[in-house]
């Protein structure tokens, strides 16, 4: 058993809460706070009323999330007050972190998907919201190649604008929803561009600018760093750990 304090202090130096800036929504860090103690960790994509359902079933845990409570909701009425009743009858503390997971140089979900698919000579590429938020880097693969790879990656389904070359160069990764984002990827110098989801004119946009644009879906691209965190306070304080699936197919 592990004080929350404890782990939230830590979190907060390791995540740079403090430097990260996000959208006003995001309220990254500790969002519901339990009676002190953690005796095991939870991860999931999103704080939806089906994870911490789940999450509370044992009872004081720390849930860490990719996107937070506050998103969709700011008053405790419907969805909102079963969730945070459920978690307060099983003690389930909240932690929220968005951009500060995306852009970290160990767990973010960015960095964590450049390497699963094999770039190399990575660098941070792409400001938003002040910072650069994902990472760029030459790939050895094909096109076709990169498509396989980024599929079995994230054991999904991966849509593909094929509007640039064959043999993709510089390849930039920003995960979640960043496909209105294909013009300054493309100003930023990559010709091949992975991203969740992204508008419906996203894609012709690629076309028009001779990009490729994988969309490896919302979901899916952002269940790298969740995890990962959740093993790195696994190892460092001793508490075991799990991960909740919940697949939007977006």
């Amino acid at each position: 058993m592990v004080s929350l304090q404890q782990i939230t202090e830590y979190l907060r130096g390791y995540l740079a809460l403090e430097s990260v800036s996000d959208y006003p929504q995001a309220f990254n860090g500790l969002q519901l706070e339990n009676r002190g103690e953690v005796t095991r960790i939870v991860a999931a994509v999103d704080a939806c009323e089906a994870v911490m359902v789940a999450a509370a079933e044992h009872r004081s845990s720390l849930l860490l999330v990719h996107h937070g409570l506050f998103w969709n909701a700011a008053t405790l009425t419907g969805a909102m007050y079963r969730k945070v009743h459920a978690a307060v009858a099983g003690d389930l503390a909240v932690y929220s972190a968005h951009l500060p997971l995306d852009v970290h140089p160990e767990v973010g979900n960015n960095i964590l998907l450049a390497k699963a698919v094999g770039l190399h000579d990575l660098e941070p590429f792409l400001p938003i919201k002040g910072q650069l938020a994902g990472v760029s880097g030459h790939c050895a693969l094909s096109r076709d190649q990169l498509h396989a790879r980024l599929e079995v990656e994230l054991g999904a389904s991966v849509h593909v604008c094929a509007a640039g070359p064959e043999r993709p160069h510089r390849v930039g990764v920003v995960t979640g929803g960043a496909g209105s984002e294909v013009a300054r990827a493309a100003a930023a110098g990559v010709d091949t561009f992975i991203t969740g989801e992204g508008p419906h004119w996203s894609y012709t946009l690629a076309e028009e600018l001779g990009v490729n644009l994988f969309y490896g879906g919302h979901y899916a691209t952002e269940t790298f760093g969740v995890k990962a965190l959740a093993e790195h306070l696994s190892g460092k304080f001793g508490l075991p750990w799990e991960f909740i699936d919940h697949p939007t197919g977006l």
